[in-house]
């Protein structure tokens, strides 16, 4: 019996680096407010890697759970607002996230994909696939509201790709010592 690479055992596996509560009810209220509501079917997320081979699983399992326990929460920067184009986002700022994405990389290195093989700008979509004319009137709607802020990322959320809705995996809390 085969299965699919959306539905079934082949899903490719998506890592997110989890947002504190207050931050991600904002985004989540600004997602909700500014994302088309048919496009709208996830929570706010800061995606790590978009990608990662579905039999790279256990492995990548074992790996998070290290990593959570060896890292502390790991500090990070709301900077303020980003353009993505046609879209708008929340720009985000960790050189400890960067770097502890770049452990997983390095060890699945040969299986990312082009998109996953770089390190990506951390941020946190609140509106997509609209005109550039609505992403920078949405822009300077929100000028001035997004007040620059540090925080700390709390853990690692992993997920299945279905097509719509993510699957949730596993979370991995940080328990490191700072």
């Amino acid at each position: 019996m085969t299965r699919d690479h959306l539905g079934g055992a082949e899903a490719p596996l998506i890592l997110t680096a989890a947002l504190p509560n207050d931050l991600q009810a904002r985004a989540n209220a600004l997602r909700r407010q500014h994302f088309p509501p048919e496009r709208n079917h996830l929570d706010a997320h800061v995606t790590l890697f978009h990608a990662l081979p579905p039999q790279v699983e256990a492995e990548l399992v074992a790996l998070l759970a290290r990593l959570s326990s060896e890292y502390a929460p790991v500090p990070a920067r709301l900077e303020g607002l980003m353009n993505l184009g046609r879209g708008t986002a929340l720009r985000l700022a960790s050189p400890e996230m960067l770097a502890l994405r770049a452990e997983v990389a390095e060890r699945f290195h040969g299986l990312l994909t082009a998109q996953d093989s770089h390190a990506p700008r951390l941020h946190v979509t609140i509106q997509n696939k609209v005109s550039a004319a609505e992403a920078k009137a949405l822009q300077a709607e929100l000028a001035g509201t997004i007040a620059p802020r540090d925080f700390v990322f709390p853990g690692l959320a992993l997920f299945r790709y279905r097509g719509g809705p993510w699957e949730a995996v596993r979370r991995f809390a940080f328990r490191g010592r700072a």
